[in-house]
């Protein structure tokens, strides 16, 4: 069954040469040219992944973003002529999984689509593990639960992502650029002050001592570990 990606874009020259695009890579596609259509075209369509411009005439494509992330975790990919770092935490922060800006190459799009489904197969394939546990940190990767002794703590889409690469790697340092790949699709300069950015406030989450690293190592110009504790991680 083929791909259906829905094109949420108001700019006409931009939506026909994403979704010639499509055509020619084998997706199906629809179109939204507003953020209340988008919705309304989610709902019917089960789109399996979402392109979304910024720009909409009627509201901004962030608060689409968080009303998709309120039923869906398919992969939204932004691609926006909004180039400076606020936008982009904002966007990532509300729930976006990429962010390419334009002017854009198509083979680049087609690249970071191709890379969203497969952490989205990988994601659905490797839910088996169920629960990771490491000390008094606790996640539940079928549910997307997250638990620091025995309470719920709530992290928004792009921490929530970022811990569970660190869990699955737990013990292991895992460079910027590789975190930036896997997460972002992409390691440039701008997107690692993003990361530095949501690692301080996933630690801040998950930290019960300030005066101590307990889960996640700083390793300055390389990247981050979660420490493997006392109690084991599974």
């Amino acid at each position: 069954m083929k791909t259906n990606v829905l094109v949420i874009e108001y700019d006409k020259a931009v939506k026909n040469l994403i979704t010639t695009a499509l055509a020619t890579f084998g997706y199906k596609f629809c179109h939204a040219g507003s953020g209340a259509d988008a919705i309304k075209e989610a709902v019917s369509a089960q789109p399996d992944l979402f392109i979304l411009d910024l720009c909409l005439p009627d509201v901004d494509g962030t608060d689409v973003i968080k009303k998709l992330r309120t039923w869906t975790n398919n992969p939204i990919i932004v691609v926006s002529a909004r180039s400076e770092i606020h936008d982009k935490i904002t966007a990532l922060d509300a729930g976006a999984d990429d962010y390419l800006t334009k002017p854009f190459s198509v083979e680049e799009l087609m690249a970071r689509i191709r890379a969203a489904l497969r952490k989205m197969s990988c994601n659905k394939s490797g839910k088996d593990a169920n629960v990771f546990v490491n000390g008094g940190l606790r996640i539940d990767y079928a549910a997307n639960c997250v638990f620091l002794d025995n309470a719920e703590i709530h992290l928004t889409p792009m921490e929530y992502k970022l811990l569970c690469l660190l869990s699955r790697n737990a013990g292991k340092v895992l460079t910027h650029n590789y975190i930036l790949k896997e997460i972002w699709g992409s390691n440039f300069e701008s997107d690692t002050q993003s990361l530095r950015v949501f690692m301080a406030t996933l630690r801040k989450k998950i930290e019960n001592n300030s005066s101590k690293t307990l889960f996640l190592q700083t390793h300055v110009g390389v990247g981050y570990r979660m420490l493997r504790l006392q109690g084991g991680a599974s």
